[in-house]
């Protein structure tokens, strides 16, 4: 073990708190510092200078501890008098007022990893969370019983938090607030008063007070203790770092030093002493060269972390430094000038020709690289002689002879695991260069599995190149197919893919030094470390930009900018600009588009997304103020106008969508203010192309004048006097023209352009647009279609209407723009449509009635919409008279035809009659079109979108499976409604979890037995006693609050309940196959009435046949995951408590009512975990029905969590 380092100064020394210095933390950044201290005042330092930016004076008592939130905006500081303040992070001005946080001293303050929440830890024995955005508590208060809390600390994923107390360390799940663990970590009657979570969230470290002054290691995953206890400290470890790399730990105690550990093994480095006084706190600097440690002596020490412990003075390739500093630079000419003159001066200098073998390598010239790789080996084996020979046979594919030579690499490693766990990533690299792209990338990601302690982050960057790399591919082969738009997006799609998985493997932050820590791979393989944070988010933006998710470009794009330092912003500047100029540009333009289209949501997102990026453009803010109109959000409409109007006070754009904004708010007197303005800007415009617009109103007073003008016209010839028969009074002129005029236009307007729309099915050559272009249809000759279209047009016509419309010549179906916006606006067009006509061509007046049911119009997907949203229908035989001689003016009243229908469809009539589109039903509604078939595969999803209130873009071309899943999706992520997922048959590639053909909801959903009422109060009876009123309040609570299931990227994240199974058996019968589970793998389970559940068992076929009925199958441990959105029904009446007993709250009942009703039984469907740790759905032809045996026996072990299915 290490002696204190001799005479070891420190690098400086910021001197200016008057105090002691109890917190220090550094910023995202790299450049600044934050202090602490019991001046009660707050510091913010340049870190190259030394120089106080800020004096931080608002508290009135101790600072104890202080936080910098993850992108450096906040900073959070707690003081003993239990008051907290948010500061401003750049400017240090404070953003709160004194927030009464606790009763006590604030010892500790932690922002999640996303930085949505603060978590703040006091004497008073309690944990509080708070919500960023509005600096109030989130959830009731963390009670911890078992002492005061000393620290506090997220895991990296945010799931969990760690909180230290004075008797132990207790782990709670964020989001249930269930305590996971409880881990006795000191010896009594020490305090725990230190906690660190490792990068990867593997291991915690936990630290003692002065009567167990040791580092504790723990497993995460089993929350057992790792080896013996860390020792070397003899007083309080006041705080505990890790280093950015993973390989350092730094801890701070009261007895004066500050230590320094490696933690692979746990040995201490380093010792430093900042003075005679007690070390209060401790943290790395952002790119892991310098220590930074305070303390009573009223300051804070900068300490330079000893060259032998640095990850970038570690160098594992023993390379000449010139030739080394030459390859980082890229100048390879004159490495290679330089290992020739070395190996001409000694031809056996078997480093030379590996070194020279590298630089081969690097330019590509793989046969060289492999002689010069022989020669050194050939020389001397060595570790460079072996690598460079497997780079090179890499290089030359020859991948099978390539991994023997790394294999042979890994003997000259000595056991040193530093020197292993670089071979196994240098060999993952050139397997990956190789083009055996997934092998590389799993031997990446198994390797940070297996050996944790090493240097994760090295896994990571290397995992995040790669992605890189593959995400650039893709774009390169989207270049290829420009001319086909389908495969161009796709491509782009890919490659967005890729991308999104290197920023989610890029844990550090813009400022780290990875490129001098991870200086090697820059030797041997040329990598631009320095970039790989900015490439990685650039070229994502990039790529969702291509690929036309422009909202999600333009969110990528605000959180690389809101995550980048000053130095990166001023790097990706012109990128910056001309991203921002193009995506805005493509919003705005897509949201034209989406408005033409009626999609107002959508219009909404992209012109928001547009204005987040250049706030300046006026034209957009009215256009979105416009599709607010249509969406009736007048108040946001009108904030939106406001900004049209400042930007450009001289148009007439803002006061014309202000005009339609109030009015359509019901502000009539300030809604014709702003029509007179809009007026007076038009005449007084600039441009006569903009006055000529002028021509196009007529002004109040001209309105009013002209129907003035009409009803006096119709009034001259009549009587003076007139009686009202609706009011039964007799009116002279005057009175006569008093009713309301605007009414009187409406009625006859409205009734004017009533129209008739036509369903049938397409047979042979139909009359399409440019058929009957500029002709009259009632002179067409005897052409396929002629006859249906006049039929259908006279029948309209004799009706009494002015206007028809027909799907075959109504619609110009080679204009792309014109086709979608008629798909996305049928369902409407026919809902409000004056008369339906179904026209059954193949029904003959001589059927008897049942005849609709045999009918072809029965069979097509696009009909259902077609006599479903109508308000009035009529069928009319192949002779265009009344089906059946009905002659009820709607045949929606006609009970006949209605019984019928509902025998044909399957559908209530009463549902027919009355539908309402929307999201309720969705299972139902798609079993309703689940048999019926479309010309266009496509379009089995485009004709249910309406019956759904989806606007569901239209790509013909993108398959069936495609387009249905993308329906699919919206269903579920819009409603919540996973009754969609209740199916049996084939997996669709748009995700695993969806089926891939609309047939698969022939079946009907399995009936399952609900509990009695009297049931269900015996079950509540009994649970009473055996699970605690405030564990089944906070499970009921907790489940309400579940956030929706929703699409990322096409994977399903899902919210679920874990809970442990305890017996498994399959049950294999005529019709059906019945799971439960027992210990061993994750089966997901739908549940129409309670949700969505998952449960892990294999597949049928993986049990032994003696297994099959009856037999439990080998014991494995498994899980069971439940996903639960308590449903109305669960709150059912509970009858009057007995004399004597006790009087339960309804809350109380109903929480534990839910649990009863969790045992009832619920259908499944198996899960299959991938490599990657997401989930693929197993398709089954078969009902699976799961359950809950006993809840009170499982109910204190489960967890929630979110599982993600592709």
């Amino acid at each position: 073990m290490s002696q204190p380092i001799p005479s070891a100064a420190p690098l400086r020394e910021f001197k200016d708190h008057e105090d002691a210095v109890t917190a220090v933390a550094a910023f995202p950044d790299g450049q600044r510092i934050v202090t602490g201290s019991t001046d009660k005042t707050l510091r913010l330092w340049d870190l190259k200078t030394g120089v106080v930016l800020k004096k931080m004076e608002r508290h009135r008592s101790t600072v104890w501890r202080l936080a910098v939130s993850p992108d450096g905006q906040f900073i959070a500081s707690g003081d003993q008098s239990g008051e907290v303040i948010v500061w401003h992070g750049e400017t240090g001005e404070p953003l709160t007022q004194l927030i009464n946080a606790h009763s006590s001293y604030i010892f500790t303050l932690d922002f999640s990893p996303g930085g949505t929440m603060l978590a703040s830890g006091s004497a008073d024995k309690t944990t509080k969370l708070w919500n960023t955005k509005t600096w109030k508590p989130q959830g009731n208060p963390i009670k911890c019983s078992s002492g005061q809390v000393f620290c506090i600390r997220h895991s990296p994923s945010g799931e969990l938090l760690a909180i230290a107390t004075s008797r132990t360390i207790e782990i709670y799940n964020t989001c249930t607030r269930e305590c996971v663990a409880n881990l006795e970590a000191v010896v009594s009657p020490a305090y725990n008063l230190s906690l660190a979570w490792t990068p990867n969230g593997t291991r915690l470290l936990t630290g003692g007070s002065d009567n167990d002054p040791t580092i504790r290691e723990w497993d995460t995953s089993t929350w057992q203790q790792i080896g013996d206890p860390w020792t070397g400290h003899t007083s309080h470890i006041n705080g505990i770092a890790i280093h950015p790399a993973s390989t350092l730990v730094a801890s701070a105690s009261t007895d004066n030093h500050v230590r320094l550990w490696r933690l692979s093994d746990r040995r201490t480095i380093a010792i430093f002493q900042p003075s005679l006084y007690s070390a209060l706190c401790v943290t790395f600097s952002v790119d892991g060269k310098y220590i930074l440690s305070g303390g009573r002596d009223m300051m804070v020490s900068q300490w330079a972390v000893p060259k032998l412990a640095q990850v970038s003075d570690s160098k594992i390739l023993a390379i000449n430094t010139t030739v080394r500093n030459a390859c980082i630079t890229g100048d390879l000419s004159a490495a290679e000038q330089l290992l020739v003159q070395d190996i001409n001066s000694d031809a056996n200098n078997h480093t030379s020709y590996a070194d020279r073998s590298l630089v081969m390598a690097r330019k590509h010239l793989w046969d060289d690289a492999l002689r010069d790789a022989n020669k050194s080996v050939e020389i001397q084996p060595s570790l460079t002689g072996y690598i460079s020979t497997g780079i090179a046979l890499c290089g030359k594919k020859l991948v099978r002879d390539a991994r023997t030579a790394f294999d042979i690499a890994f003997i000259f490693a000595n056991e040193d695991s530093k020197i292993t766990h670089f071979i196994f990533l240098i060999k993952a690299i050139a397997i990956f260069n190789a083009d055996q792209h997934e092998e590389a990338i799993n031997r990446v990601r198994e390797l940070a599995a297996a050996r944790p302690n090493d240097d994760a982050l090295a896994c990571r960057i290397v995992e995040a190149y790669m992605y890189v790399r593959l995400g650039i591919n893709a774009m390169d082969s989207a270049a290829e197919v420009r001319f086909s738009p389908v495969l161009w997006h796709a491509c782009h799609n890919e490659a967005a893919d890729y991308f999104i998985a290197a920023v989610n493997s890029t844990v550090f932050s813009s400022a780290s030094a990875i490129h001098s820590m991870y200086e090697d791979f820059v030797v041997l393989f040329g990598w631009d470390l320095k970039s790989l944070w900015r490439d990685a988010r650039q070229k994502l933006c990039d790529a969702l930009l291509r690929a036309g998710r422009l909202e999600e470009a333009q969110t990528c794009y605000r959180d690389m900018m809101d995550q980048s330092d000053k130095n990166t912003k001023a790097c990706c500047l012109d990128w910056s600009n001309n991203f921002k100029q193009e995506c805005t540009s493509l919003c705005a333009a897509n949201g034209d588009a989406a408005l033409a289209a009626r999609d107002y949501d959508r219009a909404i997102n992209l012109y928001s997304a547009a204005i987040d990026l250049n706030p300046v453009s006026n034209t957009v803010f009215a256009n979105r103020s416009k599709a607010k109109l249509e969406k009736m959000l007048w108040e946001d409409a009108l904030l939106d106008v406001q900004k049209v109007i400042e930007l450009n006070p001289v148009s007439h754009v803002g006061y014309q969508v202000k005009h339609a904004a109030l009015y359509g708010a019901k502000c009539y007197n300030e809604s014709i203010e702003a029509f007179e303005m809009m007026l007076s800007k038009l005449n007084n415009a600039p441009d006569m192309r903009i006055r000529k617009l002028r021509q196009q109103y007529d002004s109040p007073s001209e309105v009013a004048g002209v129907i003035r003008k009409v009803i006096d016209a119709q009034l001259d010839t009549a009587p003076l006097r007139l009686v009202n028969i609706a009011t039964g009074l007799l009116c002279d002129r005057e009175e006569q023209t008093n009713p309301p005029t605007e009414r009187i236009i409406a009625e006859v307007v409205a009734k004017y352009f009533r129209y008739a729309m036509l369903s049938h099915r397409w047979e042979g050559k139909e009359l399409l647009l440019e058929d009957i272009q500029d002709k009259v249809v009632y002179e067409l000759g005897p052409i396929d279609g002629s006859m249906k279209l006049q039929s259908f047009c006279k029948t309209a016509r004799d009706a009494g209407y002015h206007w028809a419309w027909s799907d075959t010549c109504c619609i110009k179906k080679n204009d792309p723009a014109e086709l979608e916006i008629s798909i996305k606006s049928m369902f409407d067009w026919y809902h409000h449509s004056a008369l339906t006509i179904v026209y059954l061509s193949d029904v003959l007046p001589s059927s008897k009635s049942g005849a609709l049911a045999n009918s072809a119009w029965n069979t097509r997907g696009w009909t259902v919409q077609e006599f479903l949203a109508p308000k009035v229908i009529l069928f009319y035989w192949k002779d265009w008279t009344l089906y059946l001689g009905d002659c009820t003016p709607n045949h929606k009243e006609s009970d006949a035809i209605m019984r019928e229908l509902e025998s044909a469809t399957g559908i209530d009539r009463r549902v027919v009659k009355a539908f309402r589109p929307g999201m309720p039903g969705a299972r139902e509604k798609l079993q309703w079109a689940s048999r019926r078939v479309t010309k266009l595969e496509e379009d089995i999803a485009y004709s249910l979108s309406g019956i759904f209130n989806v606007r569901l873009s239209v790509d013909y071309g993108e398959r069936k499976q495609n387009a249905l899943g993308r329906l699919l999706q919206e269903i579920i992520a819009r409603s919540g409604d996973l009754t969609a997922l209740d199916w049996v048959g084939q997996s669709s590639t748009f995700n695993s979890c969806l089926p891939a053909d609309i047939i698969s909801y022939a079946t009907p959903p399995r009936k399952l037995q609900s509990l009695s009422g009297d049931k269900i109060q015996s079950s509540v009876s009994s649970l009473r006693g055996a699970v605690t009123l405030e564990s089944a309040s906070r499970l009921y609570q907790t489940l309400d609050l579940l956030s929706a299931p929703h699409f990322v990227h096409r994977r399903l994240r899902l919210p679920c309940i874990v809970f442990p199974v305890t017996e498994a058996m399959i049950l294999v019968t005529k019709a059906k196959v019945e799971a439960w589970s027992k210990p061993g793998t994750h089966i997901p389970m739908t549940s129409r009435q309670m949700g969505f559940v998952t449960c892990g068992l294999p597949r049928k076929s993986s049990f032994p046949s003696s297994h099959r009925k009856g037999h439990r199958p080998p014991g494995r441990h498994c899980c069971l995951e439940w996903r639960i959105r308590p449903c109305p029904n669960l709150r059912c009446t509970i009858s009057s408590p007995a004399e004597n007993a006790p009087v339960y709250s309804e809350s109380h009942s109903r929480a534990l009512r839910l649990m009863v009703r969790l045992e009832e039984p619920f259908a499944a469907f198996l899960l299959a975990r991938q490599p990657s740790g997401e989930f693929k759905r197993i398709a089954s032809d078969h009902d699976i029905i799961a359950q809950v045996k006993d809840m009170a026996s499982v109910h204190g072990m489960m967890e929630i969590k979110t599982i993600e299915i592709s």
